[in-house]
């Protein structure tokens, strides 16, 4: 029997850098908001099995969404950092086995191709470890001195950023999130963890327009993008 597909969306976060009072996840973009768009993408790709929305303990925006969207999906209660929301939500999954595959992506990732998802899904469904999609790092990169000024160049050869999907085995995902967790570090993507298990997660590389909402230009980037899918307003 092959291995099922699912995916966790950590949105437990309470981010408040875009200002106002509503989670970045919540806030509105091209018709609807940003987790609309994120979960769409997942729920409607018809090799995913289901998932887990991971939410903060106080959330009151969730119940606000369609109620069709939130049917499709199971919730959980996340904890202090992403590594403790992410836990929380394969935890979630009663019905996935060990040797399932979960993909996690960001709740403020609006922007993911499908194209991407699918790469990262035929890339990694053979592959013993799994991996993530990343974009190879163009730009020159400099290293500050802490006051502002340049100390070095630093050599952009071989790097990548890191986005989400992450892909990866539910037992072996479990068990690195746990071993970190319980070193007392917080890894900040699953990736990390997994590398820190010693395991070697493969890249895929991925689309720019998969950008995470962090910043005010980042809403209006994402409005272009959906808008040229024909996604603004539906």
């Amino acid at each position: 029997m092959s291995a099922c597909i699912w995916f966790v969306v950590p949105a437990a976060g309470a981010s408040r850098r875009l200002g106002g009072s509503t989670p970045k996840q919540y806030l509105p973009v091209a018709g609807r908001s940003v987790i609309e768009h994120t979960l769409g993408m997942l729920i409607s790709h018809p090799g995913i099995a289901g998932g887990v929305v991971v939410l903060a303990p106080e959330d009151r925006d969730w119940r606000q969404l369609p109620v069709q969207l939130r049917d499709a999906v199971s919730t959980a209660i996340g904890g202090r950092e992403r590594c403790h929301s992410v836990l929380a939500g394969l935890q979630a999954l009663k019905a996935a086995s060990q040797d399932d595959w979960v993909v996690v992506h960001d709740a403020a990732r609006p922007c993911l191709p499908a194209s991407d998802l699918q790469r990262l899904i035929d890339a990694c469904s053979s592959d013993p470890v799994g991996g993530l999609l990343a974009v190879p790092v163009a730009d020159t990169l400099k290293r500050d001195d802490g006051a502002g000024r340049v100390v070095r160049t630093v050599a952009r050869d071989r790097l990548w950023r890191a986005q989400t999907p992450q892909m990866f085995r539910l037992g072996q995902l479990t068990r690195a999130l746990d071993r970190a967790i319980a070193a007392g570090e917080s890894p900040g993507d699953e990736a990390t963890a997994m590398e820190a298990a010693g395991l070697k997660p493969l890249l895929v590389e991925g689309s720019p327009l998969n950008i995470k909402i962090t910043h005010p230009a980042d809403l209006e980037f994402a409005v272009n993008v959906l808008g040229s899918r024909g996604e603004a307003g539906r």
